[in-house]
């Protein structure tokens, strides 16, 4: 099931940047602008947390890039504002499978210069959970996310290809009597495009 998972993962890589025209400049985070992306991730748990827990989710990103280049050398880069809506999100633990939906309204991000086609970015989102069961097991089924990633946008003509690294906190932050948490290192990848800005 992994393996035919990223081998789908490459070959939908591989045929975006195919149809990408190599003449035509990427389109890159400009200020002004904006992104759009869909995406999908999973992971395992990891220590600080519940334990044989896994998380995928799918959702879709709106951002809008609110400055131009910023700070010298390799910090230069533009700052993004972005929302998440997730409809998807899955967490697998041993008692059962909750499934829930998520509202990430905070997504910082910082969007370095980019190197050719690779735009390399860090970002820190949060947002909340609702979930069918409790998650973790005996805790709530309303939980908040704070994320980070590091990750780069492969850019083409008019698309791009997200591929980062997240680690994810889930807890209930004491809504519940118990707040074990859940905490997960997840691989992401996305389909989107920058548009607008100058």
């Amino acid at each position: 099931m992994r393996s035919s998972l990223l081998a789908t993962a490459l070959v939908l890589i591989a045929n975006l940047l195919a149809s990408a025209q190599i003449h035509d400049p990427p389109a890159a985070p400009e200020q002004g602008g904006h992104e759009i992306q869909l995406w999908a991730g999973g992971g395992h748990s990891v220590p600080g947390g519940t334990k044989n827990t896994s998380a995928f989710n799918a959702g879709l990103r709106y951002g809008w890039i609110i400055t131009g280049p910023h700070f010298p050398g390799f910090l230069r880069g533009r700052f993004e504002y972005a929302v998440d809506a997730v409809p998807v999100f899955f967490v697998f633990q041993p008692a059962n499978t909750a499934y829930g939906a998520g509202f990430d309204p905070l997504g910082l991000k910082w969007n370095f210069e980019r190197h050719g086609r690779i735009s390399p970015y860090l970002e820190l989102t949060g947002g909340v959970l609702r979930t069918n069961v409790n998650i973790p097991t005996n805790t709530n089924t309303v939980n908040f996310m704070d994320q980070a990633a590091l990750g780069m946008h492969i850019l083409g003509a008019k698309n791009n290809v997200s591929l980062e690294l997240r680690y994810m906190h889930i807890s209930n932050a004491g809504l519940g009597n118990l707040n074990p948490g859940i905490n997960t290192v997840q691989v992401r990848l996305g389909v989107g495009r920058f548009f607008g800005g100058h």
